[in-house]
């Protein structure tokens, strides 16, 4: 007995898994650093933690976002293992790593700059 799929079928079973591949990939790499391994993002620029963040919240909005930009998520992003997903004030989106939220430094230029840490006392390098 042959069995025939339909095309229609056969792409939208595709797209589910490529769908679902997505959504469990996660947010960051590691990669080395004059300060060892961190966490970067796709670009391979340095992720941050903030001292003042508690669990699952972030507290960086205003200008504090503008100088340290979080790391968005998509709004149907999932937690998986480590990772989760906090919703900012402004009721967007932002991936959290063992559930302190990540953020980017805009003063960090080229890919594994790590001029972030130790601002203030409170920025330190996101590490795995």
């Amino acid at each position: 007995m042959k069995l025939f799929l339909r095309p229609a079928l056969v792409a939208g079973a595709l797209v589910a898994a490529s769908v679902a591949l997505a959504q469990t990939a996660a947010p960051a790499k590691v990669a080395d650093t004059s300060k060892g391994k961190a966490l970067v993002d796709a670009k391979g620029m340095t992720l941050y933690t903030f001292d003042r963040d508690t669990a699952g919240k972030s507290a960086c909005n205003g200008q504090c976002a503008q100088n340290w930009p979080p790391l968005m998520a998509a709004g149907g992003a999932a937690a998986s293992g480590d990772w989760s997903v906090v919703t900012r004030d402004d009721g967007s989106k932002q991936w959290a790593y063992k559930g302190k939220p990540l953020y980017l430094w805009v003063k960090d230029t080229k890919p594994g700059e790590v001029t972030g840490d130790g601002v203030n006392n409170v920025w330190h390098v996101a590490t795995p």
